[in-house]
């Protein structure tokens, strides 16, 4: 019967091997002393027994950030802190390069990357980090990306029965857990030489994907079983853009939250309609928004030139074009402006990428330099139209990250700024409680943070490691040099961490199983 038991839990993606004997003893003493209970009776036992144990020992990390990009480990298990190359190491193992981030579902993990030009999804053992396959998404070209990005920019996202990987222009396929291709959506080619960053969700029967980028920004819900799209929403007054999207629920109502060029907008999950607006953020958003546990939504954004005091400001195209038009097409080439923001930024301002900017163009632009807002801000729920007056709860506009998400634990927002500046904020007024320069000192972080058992991990791009106490006045735990660089968000799941650098997925945990 106890073999009966493991057998059951392997197959639903529960570890009862690593429970011990004498507690499943304890419970069902039957299996100790031989009672005649009726088979199907202990059986109903061992399925509620395989039940309580899922919901304690079989925690998931579905998609980027965990649960609905959350960052939060829900096990409540003991983490370690000192974590390294060489230290609580339970196993490690190469891996191709790529900078998407690693989920866990059941018994498996899943990552993407890229080797030797190839796209490629890849599936390892959870307890072992064996590889169980590995498939290539069928390309023509690959797409442009930025000089520091990859083509395995995007997380995959998993459930019990699938994973869905999404390679860019490349398209989204979906794979059964053996790694069978069951269907794929083609796309592109995307209007963005940056190239795609946001990961897709998994909702119920759903699959979301958002994706903004220079012309033809949307957002789609497309069935999961068969890949057919169930709405797609136009998003093209969007420009390029990174946010995963989440999920915000009010009352009965499910909203897809998605935050982009110079606001946030929530759109009905059932219908893909827009139901909300906030306005006043950057105008490129490249990190993801959270939900806290008191039922707010947070949102940062920053882009450059957004800052008080620091905002970029180019003169009109009716003062320049004369001086600057040497071929006098009405239009400026990138030879014709000198060296400043609109040269350096000439392939987003030139939406249409035909090498010219149009006065359309140029003044868009111009207007989003003005407009950018940094800041980080609270949302209640409860608003429908345009809710920036009315459900905005505060805003802070200082040490306002990039790409690294806010994260919500223990009543505050925490932000971590390149150079290494942790920030955490009274969630309740937006207030500072504590800022400081982190020891780990420069370098930038694309990794976002996440926290488990009263800890929260940060990873910056040079592969330093910190750990912090989630508390008010947060302290340095443990510090380690992974010497590799690191773009990936860390996995928090069952008492294991999994860490993706450049070169390796590293699992860590306590020697003692779980």
């Amino acid at each position: 019967m106890i073999r009966t038991l493991l057998v059951f839990g392997r197959l639903n993606s529960v570890y009862c091997e690593s429970v011990q004997i004498h507690s499943v003893e304890r419970i069902f003493p039957w299996l100790k002393h031989g009672h005649t209970m009726h088979y199907s009776a202990r059986f109903a036992c061992i399925l509620s027994f395989v039940g309580l144990t899922s919901a304690t020992l079989a925690a998931d990390w579905p998609q980027f950030r965990g649960p609905n990009s959350s960052g939060h480990d829900g096990s409540k298990l003991t983490l370690p802190s000192e974590i390294g190359p060489t230290s609580s190491v339970l196993w490690k193992v190469a891996l191709p390069p790529g900078h998407s981030s690693p989920v866990v579902v059941g018994d498996r993990i899943y990552v993407t990357a890229v080797r030797d030009q190839k796209l490629l999804t890849l599936a390892l053992e959870r307890e072992s980090g064996k590889f169980l396959w590995n498939v290539e998404a069928p390309r023509t070209t690959l797409e442009k990306v930025h000089k520091i990005g990859s083509h395995a920019q995007s997380s995959p996202a998993a459930d019990s029965e699938r994973v869905v990987s999404f390679f860019g222009s490349c398209g989204l396929f979906c794979y059964d857990r053996k790694g069978t291709l069951l269907w794929e959506r083609r796309m592109g080619p995307f209007s963005n030489d940056f190239g795609a960053g946001s990961s897709p969700i998994i909702v119920g029967d759903w699959v979301i994907l958002s994706q903004d980028h220079d012309q033809g920004s949307f957002l789609e819900a497309i069935e999961k079983k068969t890949g057919k799209s169930v709405w797609r929403t136009d998003r093209s007054e969007f420009l390029r853009g990174y946010c995963t999207p989440v999920i915000w629920e009010s009352g009965k109502q499910k909203y897809i939250v998605v935050a982009g060029t110079l606001r946030i907008a929530g759109y009905d999950l059932t219908t893909g309609k827009e139901a909300w607006t906030v306005r006043g953020v950057s105008r490129t958003v490249c990190m993801t928004p959270v939900v806290g546990e008191d039922g707010r939504l947070y949102v940062a954004g920053w882009s450059a030139g957004g800052e008080e005091g620091e905002r970029i400001d180019v003169d009109s195209f009716d003062n320049i074009i004369k001086d600057l038009d040497k071929n006098t097409n009405s239009k400026l080439e990138v030879a014709e402006l000198p060296k400043g923001p609109i040269q350096e930024r000439f392939t987003q301002v030139d939406v249409n990428k035909d090498g010219s900017l149009t006065r359309e163009e140029y003044e868009r632009f111009r207007g989003l330099f003005k407009k950018s807002q940094n800041v980080i801000l609270a949302i209640r729920p409860g608003g429908t139209g345009d809710i920036t007056e009315t459900h905005v709860d505060w805003r802070h506009t200082k040490y306002v990250p990039f790409c690294s998400s806010p994260l919500f634990a223990a009543g505050m927002i925490f932000t971590v700024k390149d150079g290494g500046f942790l920030c955490n904020l009274d969630a309740r007024d937006g207030k500072v409680i504590k800022r400081d320069r982190l020891a780990a000192g420069t370098g930038n972080y694309y990794s976002s943070p996440v926290v488990g058992d009263g800890k929260i991990y940060l990873l910056s791009d040079r592969g330093k490691l910190t750990v912090v106490s989630a508390e008010k006045e947060w302290k340095e735990v443990a510090n380690s040099d992974f010497k590799e660089d690191v773009y990936a968000t860390p996995a928090l799941v069952d008492g294991r961490i999994y860490v993706r650098t450049v070169g390796h997925l590293y699992c860590f945990g306590t020697a003692a199983k779980r």
